[in-house]
């Protein structure tokens, strides 16, 4: 059986496909609905104040900390774009204590702004503890090389190599020329695991393209699942990946 679900999600702002409707509450609805233990966000606001005029139903506080409301009473936040509005980046609710964390900034100095969240967790009744990586990364090839680069040196300096790991998240590589330079340094797929292929969860309503990816080390992944029917098509952009964790 699994020690745990995780469950990971561009949360798109709150918005649904096309940006026409908010729909955060319907979103932290449906993230209740799958019992995930761990949920790795992407996209999601700290802060807007344009919308939040716009919008009657806006939470008072962050995105993430109105998703995690009383079910995740553990969050990490890291800021990745800042404007004048407001903020936003990635994000990890947890069911599990989390011990310590730290946002990496891997923009390309003057294009999209891009971070990679690492958290240490503590699950209870083991005695190594699990790190994750929520990760967003660039719309460009090239950018998306850099930044992979530098996701394999945190793994490689800052993480134990008996370590549980789970990265998660938005790779945006959807010509997976990125999937090398991971499976190389030791991580499998999640999906290409159980599947033979990894997941396609991009546009949400027909996922053609796989831009989504949950990369293992140390752990393996049971049952994982795209997320691509209602009420998710209309969550977001992008469909979630759901996937049992077995340590």
């Amino acid at each position: 059986m699994p020690a745990f679900n995780i469950l990971t999600l561009n949360a798109h702002m709150g918005f649904n496909l096309l940006n026409r409707r908010f729909v955060l509450h319907a979103l932290r609805d449906a993230i209740r609905d799958v019992s995930a233990d761990m949920v790795f966000l992407q996209e999601v606001l700290g802060a807007h104040a344009r919308h939040a005029k716009r919008h009657l139903n806006w939470p008072e506080g962050p995105q993430y900390e109105f998703l995690a409301d009383a079910i995740w009473t553990q969050f990490a936040y890291g800021q990745n774009a800042v404007y004048p509005d407001g903020h936003h980046g990635n994000a990890l609710l947890s069911k599990f204590p989390i011990v310590h964390h730290e946002n990496r900034d891997v923009t390309v100095h003057g294009h999209e702004e891009r971070g990679m969240l690492h958290c240490v967790i503590d699950i209870p009744g083991r005695a190594t503890q699990v790190h994750t990586i929520c990760v967003h990364l660039g719309l460009r090839e090239g950018h998306r090389k850099q930044q992979l680069e530098l996701l394999c040196a945190i793994i490689a300096n800052e993480i134990p190599a008996d370590a549980p790991l789970i990265v998660a998240g938005d790779f945006n590589d959807w010509r997976r020329r990125g999937h090398p330079l991971l499976t190389r340094r030791g991580l499998h797929e999640a999906f290409e695991e159980a599947h033979g292929h990894v997941a396609a969860t991009f546009p949400a309503r027909w996922p053609v393209m796989p831009l989504d990816r949950i990369y293992l080390r140390n752990v393996s992944a049971h049952k994982p699942k795209v997320l691509s029917s209602r009420p998710w098509s209309h969550l977001s952009d992008h469909a979630p990946l759901l996937a049992g964790i077995k340590l």
